[in-house]
C-alpha cells in the first residue's frame, strides 16, 4: 500500500492564499508593506521567495505565523481576519481603550444618522417616476380641458 505524500505548496501559492483568505488585493497588501503591488505579483509567482525582512511584517500583517507563511506548520487556531478594509479598521478599533471606543461610536452613530436622514429625504423629495414627457402630456390634457 502506497503512501500518498502531500505536495508542498510553493511560497507564491501559500502567500496568495493567506492574502486572498484575508481579505486583501495585491494592492491593499503592497501598501500594507509598503512596496510595489508589482513586488506583491513577483512575490506570489510559483518559484519566487520574499526576502527575509519582509517576512515577519508579512506574517503580521496577514495574521499568521512566519512558519505558517513559510509553509513550515499549519495555521491551527486562526485569528478573525477582516475581509475587507472596513473591517480591518473596525479590528484595530476594537484595541483601543473604551473611552476611545465610546467616542468613535457615537462619531459612528451620528454618520449613520445623518446618512439614514438623507435617504428619508430624498424619498420624499423624490419626483413621480413616470417619465418628464408622460408628465407633460398628462398637465396639458388638464390645461386643455379646464
Amino acid at each position: 500500500m502506497k503512501r500518498k505524500i502531500p505536495l508542498m505548496q510553493s511560497f507564491g501559492e501559500r502567500l496568495a492564499q493567506l492574502r486572498k483568505t484575508a481579505g486583501y488585493t495585491q494592492v491593499e497588501f503592497a501598501a500594507e508593506l509598503d512596496i510595489s503591488q508589482r513586488m506583491v505579483a513577483y512575490y506570489e509567482a510559483p518559484d519566487a521567495q520574499a526576502p527575509a525582512h519582509l517576512l515577519p511584517q508579512m506574517a503580521t500583517v496577514l495574521g499568521v505565523s512566519a512558519d505558517v507563511l513559510l509553509g513550515l506548520s499549519e495555521q491551527r487556531n486562526p485569528k478573525r481576519i477582516a475581509t475587507n478594509r472596513l473591517e480591518r479598521r473596525l479590528l484595530e478599533i476594537d484595541k483601543f481603550d473604551p473611552k476611545a471606543k465610546r467616542q468613535i461610536t457615537q462619531l459612528l452613530d451620528s454618520f449613520i444618522e445623518a446618512e439614514k436622514l438623507k435617504h428619508q429625504m430624498k424619498a420624499r423629495t423624490t419626483p413621480s417616476t413616470k417619465p418628464r414627457a408622460q408628465r407633460n402630456q398628462a398637465s396639458n390634457a388638464q390645461e386643455a380641458q379646464a
